[in-house]
């Protein structure tokens, strides 16, 4: 049976290896002589745990880590979306706030058991951004080069005036 990794597991991509789960003793390694038990007599109920909690296994989405900058006439976001087909992106704009969502699909064709390291981060992952300024959400464009996602938020122009002309009727 395959069990589902935890939300830090998939988060940085580390594995856990197999314990004994009859040994409930864990060696300290300051004094070799003394030992801490980890049964539920002494106050750890494995049941009660966070990490055995099934809420902690919900499908998380992990969390995009971004640049955000300016420029005199634009806010600009980039993030690297390497391995994430185009279509498994999805990215929406309001006047004051950016949410970018995607997922990167694993290479199933190597058994975990094969594995010596597995760092990269696999499965969906997103990020919403309030803006430090409006953005103008019909003028926005994104592009994809070599694995960076750059998005160009062309800013609103407050002190920008129109004429507005009167029909009559």
């Amino acid at each position: 049976m395959i069990k589902k990794k935890s939300f830090l597991e998939r988060l940085t991509g580390s594995i856990k290896f197999d314990e004994d789960e009859n040994n409930d003793e864990v060696e300290m390694p300051s004094t070799p002589s003394r030992k801490l038990n980890l049964s539920s007599k002494d106050g750890f109920d494995e049941k009660d745990s966070a990490a055995k909690d099934p809420k902690w296994e919900e499908e998380i989405d992990a969390e995009l880590t971004v640049d955000l900058y300016q420029t005199p006439s634009d806010i600009i976001v980039q993030t690297m979306v390497a391995g994430v087909h185009p279509d498994n992106l999805s990215i929406t704009i309001t006047r004051d706030m950016i949410t970018i969502k995607g997922k990167r699909e694993e290479n199933q064709s190597v058994d975990k058991d094969n594995y010596f390291v597995q760092e990269l981060y696999w499965g969906s992952f997103s990020r919403t951004i309030s803006l430090p300024e409006e953005v103008d959400p019909e003028e926005a464009e994104a592009i994809e080069k070599h694995g960076l996602l750059i998005i160009k938020l062309p800013k609103l122009d407050k002190n920008r005036e129109t004429k507005l002309k009167i029909k009559s009727i």
